[in-house]
């Protein structure tokens, strides 16, 4: 497991960049953290995030943003948790999971999860899974574009979003 302690009004940006286990805990008052990961999945490749974000002081802040893309028979498995201790609150958390899938073989699976012990805080959580929609690549179509490189476009615009 990875794992990274944010101390008392420390601001920090982590990228995660291949698959593992992560642990972010925020453990001084005023800690921040911007968490950011964005992958391409194709062929057999497996992809797995197992991501706690550990909210262990009162006033801290946490953002998470999660994007695979997956091609051929490409898996992706994201699976993100807030935990918030007893005693912090004015914790500001929020998990966001999104999956664009780009062929019928590729799979996916987002389990996002909150465990809140305290009561004035502020945390949720998103998560799709979806394929390009079909009106997207008719509007770049219709402009000219080859529906490989609309696609490519879409995915770009996606991961970079």
């Amino acid at each position: 497991m990875i794992n990274h302690k944010i101390l008392k009004n420390e601001m920090k940006t982590i990228k995660l960049e291949k698959s593992g286990s992560y642990l972010i805990e925020l453990m001084g008052e005023g800690a921040e953290v911007i968490i950011d990961g964005r992958f391409l999945v194709a062929g057999n490749d497996k992809l797995e995030i197992n991501l706690i974000v550990h909210h262990c002081a009162p006033n801290t802040r946490a953002e998470t943003m999660l994007k695979a893309v997956g091609q051929d028979r490409a898996q992706i498995r994201l699976a993100g948790k807030i935990v918030v201790d007893k005693n912090c609150n004015g914790v500001n958390s929020f998990l966001t999971e999104r999956v664009l899938l780009l062929s019928d073989t590729a799979t996916a699976e987002t389990i996002p999860d909150l465990e809140i012990e305290s009561y004035d805080v502020k945390c949720s959580h998103a998560a799709s899974v979806s394929r390009i929609n079909e009106e997207q690549l008719f509007y770049l179509m219709s402009r000219g574009i080859s529906r490989v490189k609309a696609e490519d476009m879409v995915v770009v615009g996606f991961l970079n979003d």
